[in-house]
């Protein structure tokens, strides 16, 4: 099956689940068995406990499978244990799980490490620097198509967000129509929660919806990977810098084991096989991060918090 033929079939599974007030997730949600199954006990005498790394759906789950699988064949043979990779459907649901403990590590969305932190003690462990920066952008995008050009020319068309715990993909968007004396019920016709990024990119690159909010990593590798995405998109809005989205830990986790963690990540760099796995997944190298990096994030959380809550909780 080409190419083409496959993202119409996405167009079209879009269409039929209702571009709109869905309570489902409409991106499909790979269930591989290594990735369900987490320990709720101590492995056996002869074999290690599994180091278990959570993903969030930034990019969809197959393809956070293939970009992240050496990262963790990495670590489990540097650590000599076994690397599970966890993928959730949602940020909350990785979120959820660094609070009780069931992952070691996780790579989550920028939103979702304020939360996280602010509301049960997330820890930091370390961030990207990819192009020598530790920040990223939200873009909007539209089809090249269209006559679209600024967010006003957005209003009473479809328009699709990624996680409503996503920051470039929710809370800045919805940030901007506050400013505008707006929300999304009100602006947009009908709105959709992608659950990736690139589910929103090809979205709007096929026409399923009109606009959408995405994480300017994700857009920018996806364009270098696919120089048609290009052709087919236009971003008309692009945002001030936030921190990139970091890679954490559980508050109670053995402060041993933070380190350990720590230190393989922060080396990664230092050899042609790390240097491999960095190219992989789209870094130069991580670096020790900043809390004080996502109070940007942070203020935008309180200016809309009385708009965002109750839109939150219809979705």
């Amino acid at each position: 099956m080409n190419k083409a033929i496959q993202l119409l079939l996405v167009g079209i599974l879009y269409l039929l689940v209702g571009v709109g007030c869905q309570n489902q997730p409409a991106a499909k949600k790979v269930r591989l068995n290594y990735t369900e199954q987490l320990a709720t006990g101590t492995a056996s005498n002869s074999e290690p406990r599994p180091l278990h790394v959570a993903v969030a759906a930034i990019i969809s789950p197959k393809s956070t499978y293939s970009t992240y699988r050496s990262l963790l064949d990495y670590l489990g043979k540097e650590m000599n244990r076994p690397a599970k990779l966890v993928q959730r459907s949602t940020y909350a649901a990785i979120n959820e799980l660094v609070r009780v403990g069931q992952v070691d590590m996780a790579f989550v969305c920028t939103r979702a490490y304020v939360e996280g932190h602010d509301s049960f003690g997330m820890e930091l462990l370390a961030v990207p620097q990819i192009h020598g920066q530790t920040v990223y952008h939200s873009y909007i995008i539209v089809s090249s198509q269209t006559d679209f050009y600024t967010l006003s020319d957005l209003r009473g068309h479809s328009f699709a967000f990624t996680d409503p715990l996503s920051n470039t993909g929710h809370l800045v968007p919805i940030y901007l129509l506050n400013q505008m004396g707006e929300n999304p019920e009100t602006f947009f016709d009908r709105t959709t929660f992608t659950y990736s990024h690139d589910n929103s990119i090809h979205s709007v690159a096929e026409g399923v919806v009109d606009a959408a909010a995405v994480d300017s990593l994700v857009y920018d590798q996806l364009v270098a990977q696919d120089p048609s995405i290009a052709e087919k998109t236009r971003i008309i809005y692009r945002s001030p810098p936030y921190g990139a989205p970091p890679v954490v830990v559980p508050p109670d986790i053995d402060p041993g084991l933070k380190q350990e963690l720590q230190q393989k990540l922060l080396h990664l760099h230092e050899t042609p096989e790390g240097r491999q796995i960095l190219q992989r997944i789209g870094v130069d190298r991580f670096v020790l991060p900043h809390d004080s990096a996502y109070d940007t994030v942070r203020a935008m959380m309180a200016e809309v918090s009385g708009d965002a809550t109750p839109y939150d909780a219809q979705r």
